[in-house]
Protein backbone atom coordinates (compact mmCIF):
# COMPACT_ATOMS: atom_id res chain seq x y z
CA UNK A 1 0.00 0.00 0.00
CA UNK A 2 1.49 3.32 -1.01
CA UNK A 3 0.89 6.66 0.69
CA UNK A 4 -1.92 7.70 -1.66
CA UNK A 5 -3.77 4.41 -1.14
CA UNK A 6 -3.38 4.82 2.63
CA UNK A 7 -4.94 8.28 2.62
CA UNK A 8 -7.72 7.19 0.24
CA UNK A 9 -8.55 4.38 2.66
CA UNK A 10 -8.60 6.76 5.65
CA UNK A 11 -10.91 9.13 3.75
CA UNK A 12 -13.22 6.34 2.59
CA UNK A 13 -13.60 5.02 6.14
CA UNK A 14 -13.93 8.28 8.07
CA UNK A 15 -17.37 8.60 9.65
CA UNK A 16 -19.53 11.53 8.63
CA UNK A 17 -20.06 12.54 12.27
CA UNK A 18 -17.54 13.22 15.03
CA UNK A 19 -15.84 10.06 16.25
CA UNK A 20 -13.86 11.26 19.30
CA UNK A 21 -12.18 7.97 20.12
CA UNK A 22 -11.73 6.85 16.51
CA UNK A 23 -13.72 3.66 17.14
CA UNK A 24 -15.93 3.99 14.05
CA UNK A 25 -12.97 4.79 11.84
CA UNK A 26 -11.02 1.85 13.25
CA UNK A 27 -13.93 -0.55 12.73
CA UNK A 28 -14.41 0.58 9.13
CA UNK A 29 -10.68 0.27 8.42
CA UNK A 30 -10.54 -3.21 9.91
CA UNK A 31 -13.55 -4.28 7.86
CA UNK A 32 -11.91 -3.00 4.67
CA UNK A 33 -8.51 -4.47 5.43
CA UNK A 34 -9.89 -7.90 6.30
CA UNK A 35 -11.41 -8.09 2.82
CA UNK A 36 -7.99 -7.94 1.23
CA UNK A 37 -4.66 -9.70 1.45
CA UNK A 38 -2.37 -9.59 4.47
CA UNK A 39 -0.01 -7.41 2.43
CA UNK A 40 -2.61 -4.61 2.61
CA UNK A 41 -2.57 -4.82 6.40
CA UNK A 42 1.22 -4.70 6.44
CA UNK A 43 1.21 -1.78 4.01
CA UNK A 44 -1.36 0.07 6.11
CA UNK A 45 0.77 -0.45 9.23
CA UNK A 46 3.85 0.89 7.44
CA UNK A 47 2.05 3.98 6.20
CA UNK A 48 0.42 4.61 9.58
CA UNK A 49 3.73 4.33 11.40
CA UNK A 50 5.37 6.68 8.87
CA UNK A 51 2.59 9.26 9.27
CA UNK A 52 2.82 9.13 13.07
CA UNK A 53 6.61 9.20 12.98
CA UNK A 54 6.59 12.36 10.88
CA UNK A 55 4.59 14.12 13.62
CA UNK A 56 7.02 13.02 16.35
CA UNK A 57 8.65 16.42 16.74
CA UNK A 58 9.31 18.72 19.65
CA UNK A 59 7.26 21.61 18.28
CA UNK A 60 4.11 19.48 18.54
CA UNK A 61 4.55 17.99 22.01
CA UNK A 62 3.90 21.00 24.29
CA UNK A 63 4.62 18.99 27.43
CA UNK A 64 2.12 16.22 26.67
CA UNK A 65 2.65 12.82 28.26
CA UNK A 66 3.94 10.20 25.84
CA UNK A 67 0.48 8.59 25.61
CA UNK A 68 -1.29 11.91 25.09
CA UNK A 69 1.23 12.82 22.42
CA UNK A 70 0.81 9.49 20.61
CA UNK A 71 -3.00 9.51 20.72
CA UNK A 72 -3.11 13.13 19.59
CA UNK A 73 -0.87 12.33 16.63
CA UNK A 74 -3.27 9.50 15.80
CA UNK A 75 -6.16 11.97 15.86
CA UNK A 76 -4.35 14.17 13.35
CA UNK A 77 -3.94 11.18 11.03
CA UNK A 78 -7.61 10.24 11.55
CA UNK A 79 -8.61 13.76 10.47
CA UNK A 80 -7.44 12.94 6.94
CA UNK A 81 -4.68 13.90 4.58
CA UNK A 82 -5.55 17.57 4.11
CA UNK A 83 -5.61 18.26 7.84
CA UNK A 84 -2.54 16.11 8.43
CA UNK A 85 -0.54 18.04 5.85
CA UNK A 86 -1.80 21.33 7.29
CA UNK A 87 -0.53 20.30 10.71
CA UNK A 88 2.85 19.34 9.24
CA UNK A 89 3.12 22.83 7.75
CA UNK A 90 1.81 24.65 10.85
CA UNK A 91 2.51 23.09 14.27
CA UNK A 92 -0.01 25.43 15.91
CA UNK A 93 -2.77 23.38 14.27
CA UNK A 94 -1.71 20.37 16.40
CA UNK A 95 -2.69 21.50 19.90
CA UNK A 96 -6.45 21.76 19.34
CA UNK A 97 -6.43 17.99 18.92
CA UNK A 98 -4.75 17.57 22.31
CA UNK A 99 -6.92 20.20 23.99
CA UNK A 100 -10.14 18.64 22.71
CA UNK A 101 -9.05 15.20 23.88
CA UNK A 102 -9.85 13.81 20.44
CA UNK A 103 -7.11 11.22 20.36
CA UNK A 104 -8.20 8.34 18.09
CA UNK A 105 -6.27 5.72 20.05
CA UNK A 106 -8.24 2.96 18.30
CA UNK A 107 -6.47 3.77 15.03
CA UNK A 108 -3.25 2.35 16.48
CA UNK A 109 -4.73 -1.13 16.83
CA UNK A 110 -6.17 -1.43 13.34
CA UNK A 111 -3.23 -3.39 11.89
CA UNK A 112 -3.15 -5.81 14.85
CA UNK A 113 -6.87 -6.51 14.71
CA UNK A 114 -7.02 -6.86 10.94
CA UNK A 115 -3.98 -9.14 10.91
CA UNK A 116 -5.40 -11.37 13.65
CA UNK A 117 -8.73 -11.57 11.82
CA UNK A 118 -7.02 -12.63 8.60
CA UNK A 119 -4.43 -15.02 10.02
CA UNK A 120 -5.59 -16.02 13.48
CA UNK A 121 -2.16 -15.03 14.78
CA UNK A 122 -0.87 -12.12 16.83
CA UNK A 123 1.33 -9.67 14.96
CA UNK A 124 4.55 -8.37 16.46
CA UNK A 125 3.95 -4.92 14.89
CA UNK A 126 7.42 -4.52 13.45
CA UNK A 127 7.40 -1.58 11.07
CA UNK A 128 10.20 0.40 9.49
CA UNK A 129 9.44 3.47 11.63
CA UNK A 130 8.55 3.50 15.29
CA UNK A 131 5.54 5.62 16.07
CA UNK A 132 6.18 5.59 19.80
CA UNK A 133 6.47 9.07 21.23
CA UNK A 134 9.94 10.61 21.19
CA UNK A 135 11.43 7.86 19.00
CA UNK A 136 12.27 10.20 16.11
CA UNK A 137 15.61 11.48 17.37
CA UNK A 138 15.91 14.12 14.64
CA UNK A 139 12.51 15.51 15.59
CA UNK A 140 13.74 16.30 19.06
CA UNK A 141 17.11 17.70 18.03
CA UNK A 142 15.56 20.52 16.02
CA UNK A 143 15.10 19.56 12.38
Amino acid sequence: MNENAFWRLIEACRPSITDPEGDELAAALIARLTNGPVSDVVGFAEQLSWALYRLDRKEYSDDLSSDQFLYTRAAVVAAGRDEYESVLRDPERFMPYANDLVWAEALLYVPDNAYKHLTGDEWDRSTRYSYESYSKTAGWAGE
